[in-house]
């Protein structure tokens, strides 16, 4: 495995064991840090930044496992290795079900410990690459998603409504998040509204709430999305299939920063950012009368493109990684990653859902897959959605018998570390042989 270099935060209350793993790290070629306790690992992590926590877990007041968990609350970025001399197999279950990384035994093996803390580095790396590339949720590094972010970041400083367009899945939701969470409006509200999935009726009602007694049923008042947005930003997706009396509502609200609710007298002044998408024709739409020509202008101030993933060149794999990461951890699978040959094979699909097509199919990736690796065959099959596999007869083997049994053992120390999700103790354990002897046989296999 490539060694990558990283910042690591020892904890351990045994002053000798925490400087000797702090200087094991850094002889290696990494930044380590050694602190004493839980609560001085979370002043530090509060202060600076960190690519790896890798903690003992039995210490007085915060034990490891306390720590794991607020580590996941207050930097769930960050990954978390657990340390122990009580390494049953209960406390790894627990532990790994708790969000860590990976775990080992003490006394440790040097080589097992940069081995490990390598592991959870080079996992690290392409979330903290992705994020120069990214504004919130939006992420990209191709040249067309460079210069979206970069308009979006200009953009979200000011108070100019913006229109979103692009096809379906290309994350339009997401840029309206972005330029919210980036404005003076950040610690308004955000308030969304998906047009196309109400009726005409039911869709003014939301937008421009109702008095008591507007309509049978009405039994109180109550606010719209557009008054519940104030001081905040509204988001309407798929705008262009508002009707014509919405749309008038709409063009009022826009300019007079007021409007009355349903059954109501009483003029209420708001004060609003909006930011529309749709995926629909809209100058077409004017051309033909079905949109309001004012209207658009006054919702296209800033046109936002977001283009479709085919255009994004090379942020297929950009985004998987990103994916693969988030997805894992949500779904128990902490370690799961694509390899190169599985990337290539994304990279190469036409993706017509864009990138809640992409997401679903590595999320589908990472429950479904047997090992932690995922290959260019588990991405194969999955695009293809088989109904079945079938696997044609290994004929008789013929090579000689040492050859045979090499094979064997091999086989064996992959499997066993697929068991094991790469965690080496365990899968000594499960081999019934030393960590020496495993990691002797590793090397001897080249699978160190």
């Amino acid at each position: 495995m490539q060694r990558v270099a990283g910042s690591v935060l020892v904890v351990d209350d045994d002053e000798a064991v925490g400087k000797v793993l702090a200087l094991l790290l850094a002889q290696a070629g990494h930044e380590a840090e050694h602190v004493p306790s839980a609560e001085a690992a979370l002043a530090r992590l509060d202060a600076k930044p960190f690519d790896v926590v890798l903690t003992d877990l039995q210490m007085p007041g915060v034990d490891g496992l306390a720590l794991l968990r607020e580590v996941g609350r207050r930097h769930p970025d960050v990954p978390v290795i657990l340390l122990t001399a009580h390494g049953t197999v209960p406390a790894a279950v627990e532990a790994m079900k708790s969000g860590a990384v990976d775990f080992m035994l003490k006394p440790f093996d040097k080589d097992e410990v940069l081995y490990v803390v390598g592991k959870a580095l080079a996992r690290r790396m392409p979330e903290r690459e992705a994020a120069g590339t990214a504004l919130g949720e939006l992420l990209g590094d191709s040249r067309a998603m460079r210069e979206v972010l970069a308009l979006v970041a200009k953009v979200a400083r000011g108070t100019a409504t913006v229109l979103v367009r692009g096809e379906t899945g290309t994350g339009k939701e997401l840029v309206a998040r972005a330029i919210h969470d980036a404005s003076p409006r950040k610690d308004g509200p955000l308030i969304t509204v998906n047009c196309a999935a109400l009726p005409d009726a039911l869709l003014e009602s939301e937008l421009f709430g109702y008095e008591k007694g507007a309509f049978t049923g009405a039994t109180a008042r109550k606010p719209g999305r557009v008054e519940l947005a104030h001081g905040g930003t509204l988001f309407l997706d798929e705008v262009g299939d508002v009707s014509a009396a919405v749309q008038a509502k709409l063009l009022r609200v826009l300019q007079e920063k007021s409007f009355e609710r349903l059954g109501g007298t009483q003029t209420v002044k708001v004060d609003v950012r909006f930011v529309t998408a749709t995926h629909r024709d809209l100058e077409e739409m004017v051309a033909t009368g079905r949109f309001r020509e004012d209207l658009f202008y006054r919702l296209a101030v800033v046109p936002v493109r977001l283009p479709p993933l085919r255009e994004r060149e090379g942020d297929v794999a950009h985004l998987a990684r990103h994916f693969c990461a988030t997805l894992g951890r949500a779904n128990g699978r902490p370690m799961a990653t694509l390899d190169d040959a599985a990337l290539e094979a994304l990279a190469r699909a036409p993706w017509p859902g864009n990138v809640r097509q992409l997401k679903n199919i590595v999320e589908r990736l990472v429950v479904l897959a047997d090992a932690d690796t995922i290959g260019e065959a588990d991405v194969t099959r999955e695009l293809a959605h088989p109904k079945g596999v079938s696997i044609a007869p290994r004929g008789a083997d013929e090579r000689p018998l040492d050859a045979q049994r090499r094979d064997a053992e091999r086989e064996a120390l992959v499997h066993a570390l697929t068991r094991a999700k790469d965690n080496r103790t365990l899968a000594a354990r499960l081999l019934g042989v030393s960590r020496r002897t495993l990691y002797n046989k590793l090397r001897e296999h080249a699978l160190a």
